[in-house]
């Protein structure tokens, strides 16, 4: 791994360092973005980008600069020799009261790059016993709070699965913890609308546009968790997983990857392979 730290490079990552009274370690006040890196480039930086953007505001940080962003991102592929990596971009308020009072900074911004991998094409979930607040003031926001994913995560791992599902408090399906969730029921593709509080992914977004373009009936509804497991395929969607079909959620199997699900993964493939940065 290689890290980057407010225009220093760290090559062991053990020597990075940032303050104990960053507001993000605090009270995890801080956005970050995580997307692939394919032989030596990073895959929809543009897009990434604009949502780190997005969030920051909405956490109501001071714009982050994307040039800086971006050099931190040349510093750590710089020698990187892998063919698939994943950055992680971190961007927090800095310094701050051992509270809940705004930081005083200056801001934070953590650029990483690990080696990576290419996942299975099919997988297994759970819905987890928690649900997605419709109201909350971080709903669709990629917030560096991510404790609520983190015990949900570990509450699927304890029952062999790789995803929790959440439903939102309107008992409607909502997404996974780091993934959005799509079900093909007949001719349709569908998944969970903005106003259902998933986040809105950025392979979400490929998917919708790209199996649109390809001839696939993609729709955006609220659905019940009832009916998702009726559905004839299940796939999720996420930088990591790419598009990956669901294999068992919860009782519900299914012969997965199915040819919805296929021809959808083919399809991004295709598109990834020819367009590094579509926006």
């Amino acid at each position: 791994m290689r890290v980057w730290v407010d225009g220093t490079l760290y090559a062991d990552p053990s020597e990075a360092r940032v303050s104990a009274v960053d507001h993000g370690i605090v009270v995890g006040d801080g956005v970050f973005e995580a997307f692939k890196a394919i032989d030596g480039k990073a895959f929809t930086p543009t897009l990434h980008l604009a949502r780190l953007q997005r969030s920051a505001k909405s956490m109501g940080l001071p714009e982050p600069d994307l040039a800086q962003v971006r050099e931190g991102m040349d510093a750590v592929l710089e020698g990187f020799e892998h063919p698939l990596g994943l950055f992680r971009i971190t961007y927090t308020g800095g310094r701050g009261p051992l509270g809940s009072g705004a930081a005083y900074g200056p801001t934070t911004l953590v650029v990483a790059l690990r080696v990576a991998h290419q996942l299975p094409p099919t997988t297994a979930i759970v819905t987890t016993p928690w649900t997605r607040n419709l109201d909350g003031a971080l709903a669709g926001v990629k917030s560096t709070s991510y404790g609520e994913n983190v015990r949900a995560l570990a509450y699927a791992a304890e029952r062999e699965a790789t995803e929790g599902i959440f439903v939102n408090s309107a008992g409607n399906l909502c997404e996974g913890t780091g993934s959005n969730i799509f079900c093909v029921f007949g001719n349709e593709v569908v998944t969970p609308p903005l106003s259902a509080a998933p986040l809105a992914g950025i392979t979400r977004v490929l998917a919708l546009q790209w199996g649109s373009e390809a001839g696939l009936t993609m729709v955006e509804r609220d659905f019940t968790l009832a009916e998702a497991q009726r559905a004839d395929e299940v796939f999720l969607t996420s930088s990591s997983r790419d598009v990956q079909g669901v294999a068992r959620w919860d009782e519900a199997t299914w012969e997965a990857p199915g040819p919805v699900t296929q021809r959808l993964q083919e399809v991004f493939a295709e598109r990834m392979a020819a367009e590094i940065d579509p926006h």
